[in-house]
This record gives structure tokens, C-alpha cells and sequence, in this order.
């Protein structure tokens, strides 16, 4: 992932602020000799703890094709994408110019966590991680816990591998024109207010808020 200065995180707070309201990517696994990579989309529960980046915890089911790829070479990619946008070329156009001389673009925030995988097959840490998860997902309750060899859930419990995952870099990226003259700026916050679109509420948002703190009260 290309990250022009620009697009870079402000500070480690910026993506662990935005990591933190998201749990669903694709895991990148690299593939065994002469096959392409694996990308399995799942969620996930992101724990800052340990570590200088943290840990993730997913699991998946036992006959995915993805495990002896992923037990050949645990150095993995988490990538997580969200917040995107399509920029018509019409609103990006140089002041002065045409509007049809615009380039169209893509808004999009991202993370990419590269982490080193611990396949967990062991039943009570197993099941110890699973509820883990659960509790991020469902913190109200309502959902008996997975014991080994307890119903209701412990019959189906061989048929899981967890996932943990030790961070061990992160890459991010907010990419939302901010090398463009202010000017042109506006004229993008004013388009993506007016759209209304999916996405567009939360990409007005990220190009608002990362704006210097002298201009983020400009109207577009």
C-alpha cells in the first residue's frame, strides 16, 4: 500500500482510534509454493494489549484450505478498509481549470496489520479465546459459553481453530485529499455533503477533521 506523506496516520492514536470501531477485515496468507495468496474475510476482536501493537483474535473453521499455507509461514496481513468513497473528477479539478480537467479519485481510510499467527488448538485456551470473542461482539450476553465437552457448544468445538495473531507493524493510510489546495478541498466536502451517499457522511468527516486545526471551522 503506497502512503504519500500526506496520507499517513497523524499519530499512533489516529488508526488505533479508527481500529477501534471495526472488526471486520481480510486476512492475507501467504500461498504455498505455486499458488497464489489466500484473503479470507472474517471478523475479528483487536486487543491494543500486549505488546507495542497488540493482538487479534479470530477463528475459523477446521477444513478451511487456508491452515497448511498459514502453518508453512505465519507472517500474515490483516487489512482492514473502510470510510471509501468515489470522487467524481468534476469536483477535483485545479482552481481555474475546467471541471472535465478533474481527476476522479477514491476516498478511503485503511489499516493493514502485519502480525505473526498461533494456530490454538489446545480446547480450554481455545475455548478461553472464542469467548473472548464473543464478548467483544455480544458484551450484553445471552449466549452460553463454549466449555470443552459441555453442551451446548462443546461437541462443535474440534471442528474451530483459533487465531492469534501477535501485531507486529502497522500500516495506515487516510486518504482524503489533503494535498489538494483548500480551495478544492471545499469544493470535495461541499459535493460529498450534498451527495449524502454511503460512505460520504464519514469521508466529509475524516477530510474535516484532519485538516490543520486553523482551517478545520472553513465552510465548504
Amino acid at each position: 500500500m503506497l502512503i504519500h506523506p500526506w496520507d499517513a496516520a497523524h499519530d499512533e492514536g489516529e488508526w488505533r482510534d479508527w481500529l477501534a470501531g471495526h472488526d471486520f477485515g481480510q486476512l492475507a496468507v501467504n500461498g504455498l509454493p505455486g499458488e497464489p495468496p489466500w484473503v479470507q474475510p472474517m471478523h475479528f476482536r483487536y486487543d491494543a494489549e500486549p505488546g507495542p501493537y497488540g493482538r487479534v483474535i479470530a477463528h475459523l473453521a477446521r477444513p478451511n484450505p487456508l491452515w497448511a499455507a498459514l502453518e508453512t509461514c505465519p507472517d500474515v496481513v490483516l487489512s482492514v478498509v473502510d470510510d471509501y468513497v468515489f470522487v467524481p473528477g468534476t469536483w477535483a479539478a485545479p482552481e481555474g481549470a475546467p471541471a472535465a480537467h478533474g481527476t476522479p479519485t477514491s476516498f478511503y481510510a485503511a489499516v493493514q496489520l502485519r502480525c505473526t499467527a498461533r494456530v490454538v488448538d489446545d480446547p480450554a485456551e481455545k475455548a478461553r479465546l472464542l469467548n473472548r470473542q464473543v464478548a467483544h461482539f455480544q458484551p450484553q450476553g445471552g449466549t452460553a459459553p463454549v466449555c470443552p465437552g459441555e453442551a451446548p457448544f462443546g461437541r462443535l468445538l474440534p471442528g474451530l481453530r483459533v487465531l492469534d495473531l501477535a501485531v507486529t507493524d502497522v500500516r495506515a493510510k487516510f486518504k482524503y485529499a489533503h494535498k489538494k489546495p483548500l480551495a478544492v478541498q471545499d469544493r470535495i466536502a461541499a459535493g460529498l455533503l450534498s451527495r449524502g451517499g454511503p460512505g460520504d457522511a464519514a469521508a466529509h468527516a475524516h477530510q474535516v477533521r484532519r485538516r490543520p486545526e486553523t482551517e478545520r471551522g472553513r465552510k465548504p
